[in-house]
């Protein structure tokens, strides 16, 4: 077979963010579009192209399987020689990282807008991983995006016709070179390396009932990626009940659903824990690197609780006892209760930029065993991805280790630590201008100096601001610095707001709201948050202005 040059021209505002390109689908559709933003990804590797090997799944959300056959076709003509796939193009982005890692490959194209809606009218995205199994940098994205603004031809072997429907190895010539096309089953190879992490006779024992009471545990992976690994590794492994595992088939539009494992978008999930039928509830996102935690009776457990909690038991997980433990981490918004587990046990402490992309250089310096960020995300040093799955197994571990129920455990580590309240204000798809003067008229307030001191009153408390800043990192591996990560908010006792624009999604603003405030009166431990920070919350709108300048008069979604 011999490849092709096709001509074509650059698309506007082909920039990845810190979780690849995501965009309306029809965009992606378009003639070109997805070819163009490969080719330039492709492009990126430079001398490392030529030969390499490289790792491809995705989330199954439409449109998927159609830009696997045309990334592999691409990938042959441009001097790859080994391309690995899930079967039907089907792999969790997780278990993409632990086959990049296992199989030594040179990087990987995951297929995904992650907890975005799936279809034709919704969203899709295209992400690179490096060799670590991790995120491009902005090192790599940055040059992606500069690649994009100048191409004029991409490459492709018309005549291919891969099939990735059957899990075997295919193998073809491509301009005198050898092609191979090798189909895997991804869960498979996810789940021997879960087998060396987790003790799964201890969590078989728990979920069956064998020597204690039988846990009762539903999950809910909403159509995406997670289902066949919940199926294989819950049910068929550790012996779950088939009817605990709902919403497991992946699907194209996730169901009509928004799969991100939130309150909001897994309201059914919460439905059905509160019905005090299971003990353990957990829900995954598309792509399967988000989870969200519950116990009986809907239990939330906090995502920030979720990381300290974890952090406080990993003498429950039997990898950490082989490998030592590191370090901690969590991206700047998530609240600081995995801090004090850092200091009561003499660990060292990282705050980060949001992006998972951040703790990857921590990983690979040997300085960084655990890490997590409030938007659901949990993972550790196994691979260069939060890790759902990994996360709900995590639990089922301190459960069985413990002995504890999910809302006894917490309030165990309360008891010990202090809680951190938190809560995150979504306002989705916001109109650009009016977010774009929130952030300006924010940022001029943190360069004036005469705020600081000022106290502001709401609901009966009054908190007196300390500092106040827009978070700047300094990578303390390779040096880079990453500036305008987040305008804060600090109180004198504490007491923080964050103001973030996200670019996650794929049509205008969204603005994140983040509250947080420590309490160490055990009296009040068992308070809601929502009330508990409805003080500083009223600060934070007055603060911002938000709802004027927004129109907005309630966020999309509280977490």
């Amino acid at each position: 077979m011999q490849s092709v040059v096709i001509a074509t021209k650059p698309f506007e505002g082909q920039k990845p963010g810190t979780s690849g390109l995501r965009k309306a689908t029809k965009i992606f559709i378009q003639e070109h579009y997805t070819e163009n933003f490969v080719q330039c990804t492709l492009s990126a590797m430079g001398d490392k192209l030529n030969g390499c090997s490289l790792a491809l799944g995705g989330d199954g959300r439409f449109y998927g399987d159609e830009a696997s056959v045309k990334i592999i076709k691409m990938c042959a003509a441009n001097g790859v020689s080994k391309v690995i796939i899930g079967k039907d193009g089907i792999m969790s982005t997780p278990a993409l990282s632990c086959v990049i890692r296992k199989f030594k490959t040179d990087g990987g194209i995951i297929l995904t807008a992650s907890h975005n809606p799936g279809g034709l009218n919704a969203d899709f995205g295209i992400k690179f991983n490096t060799a670590n199994g991790g995120p491009a940098p902005a090192s790599v994205t940055d040059h992606i995006f500069e690649l994009t603004s100048t191409i004029s031809e991409y490459r492709s072997v018309p005549d291919m016709k891969p099939d990735i429907s059957s899990v075997g190895t295919q193998s073809f010539t491509v301009d005198g070179k050898p092609f191979t096309l090798q189909v895997i089953d991804s869960v498979q190879d996810y789940m021997e390396y879960m087998k060396e992490i987790f003790d799964f006779a201890a969590i078989k024992a728990l979920l069956s009932g064998s020597g204690a009471a039988k846990l009762e545990v539903l999950m809910n992976s909403m159509h995406g990626v997670v289902g066949p690994y919940v199926q294989r590794i819950l049910v068929d492994e550790l012996g779950m009940s088939p009817s605990n595992a709902v919403n497991c088939v992946p699907l194209p539009d996730f169901g009509g659903g928004h799969p991100d494992p939130n309150l909001t978008y897994a309201a059914d999930l919460v439905k059905e824990m509160e019905k005090g039928v299971h003990d353990f509830g957990a829900a995954f996102d598309g792509d399967g690197d988000r989870n969200m935690i519950l116990g009986k009776n809907g239990f939330f457990v906090s995502p920030c609780d979720s990381l300290a909690v974890i952090a406080a038991n990993l003498d429950a997980i039997p990898y950490f006892k082989k490998t030592g433990i590191k370090g901690f981490a969590r991206s700047m918004p998530t609240s600081a209760a995995v801090d004090r587990v850092a200091v009561e046990k003499g660990m060292e402490m990282f705050e980060v930029p949001t992006g998972w992309k951040f703790f990857g250089n921590l990983m690979d310096a040997g300085r960084l065993s655990l890490c997590g960020e409030e938007s659901f995300g949990t993972g550790s040093d196994h691979i260069r991805e939060k890790d759902g799955l990994w996360a709900a197994l995590a639990w089922l571990s301190i459960v069985a280790h413990r002995k504890m129920t999910v809302e006894q455990i917490l309030k165990d580590h309360w008891h010990k630590y202090g809680r951190n309240f938190f809560t995150r204000y979504d306002y989705e798809n916001v109109d650009m201008k009016g977010a774009d003067q929130m952030m300006v008229d924010l940022n001029a307030l943190i360069s004036d100096p005469s705020y600081i001191g000022r106290q502001y009153t709401q609901c009966g408390k009054s908190f007196t601001l300390a500092k106040t800043d827009n978070f700047e990192y300094t990578d303390p591996i390779d040096g880079s610095v990453s500036k305008n990560q987040g305008v804060r908010l600090i109180f004198s006792d504490g007491s923080r707001i964050v103001f973030r624009l996200s670019g996650t999604g794929s049509a205008g603003a969204t603005i994140r709201m983040y509250v947080d405030s420590y309490e160490s009166d055990e009296s009040k431990h068992l308070l809601d948050a929502q009330d508990m920070l409805k003080p500083l919350v009223e600060i934070a709108l007055s603060i911002s202005k938000l709802r004027e300048l927004t129109g907005r008069q309630k966020p999309t979604v509280i977490t």
